[in-house]
């Protein structure tokens, strides 16, 4: 039986925007510029979500979840662990779904001083780098499986986010490994940071 396309962007008008600022930007390092976003997977008997943390400079997943719910507590808990175990960004894009601009999201940034910006309505685009993570992941790895629990679909995505980051070499990152990529530019950051 065919699953219908999931909807994983609800806003609310009540709540609080940003605007979309990262066309044209030079993002030239790590932690300059995150994403988070929200796909579904099928598994035997419906659907699960997962939420990941992408940064836009070396095309590293930061951190995933995968959850049978699509709340506030999944896109905080991955969240929350990225904050906690890496450097701050200093922008974080989202799109306009209720999740993330909830005012315990919104709060959460502006306690640490992140600017936020926002996708436009509508434009998955704005959001390229985590869109094609998505697709990497799905045509690469998920859509040629049949998950039958929850746990063996989790043990699969697992794998092939440590693939993606530490052995896959991308075209736009001159033929380097996005986590290989994002450490080195940390390092380079501390030691402009010694230096001045």
């Amino acid at each position: 039986m065919a699953v219908k396309q999931v909807n994983t962007t609800m806003p609310i008008k009540e709540h609080e925007k940003h605007s979309y600022k990262l066309r044209g930007l030079n993002i030239s390092r790590a932690n300059q510029v995150w994403s988070i976003d929200i796909t579904y997977i099928k598994i035997a008997g419906g659907i699960v979500y997962m939420a990941a943390i992408i940064d836009w400079h070396s095309k590293a997943v930061l951190l995933h979840k995968i959850s049978s719910t699509m709340d506030n507590q999944l896109v905080m808990s991955v969240l929350n662990d990225a904050l906690a175990k890496h450097p701050h960004p200093e922008i974080f894009n989202t799109d306009q779904g209720s999740q993330y601009i909830s005012e315990v999201h919104i709060q959460r940034f502006k306690n640490l001083g992140i600017t936020i910006f926002m996708d436009g309505k509508g434009r998955a685009t704005d959001n390229i780098c985590i869109e094609c993570f998505w697709r990497s992941a799905k045509y690469e790895r998920i859509y040629l499986n049949e998950y039958q629990s929850i746990g063996e679909m989790i043990t699969d995505v697992d794998e092939y986010i440590e693939f993606y980051n530490h052995r896959r070499f991308h075209e736009t990152l001159d033929y380097k490994k996005p986590m290989d990529v994002y450490q080195e530019s940390i390092k380079l950051n501390q030691e402009k940071k010694r230096v001045a």
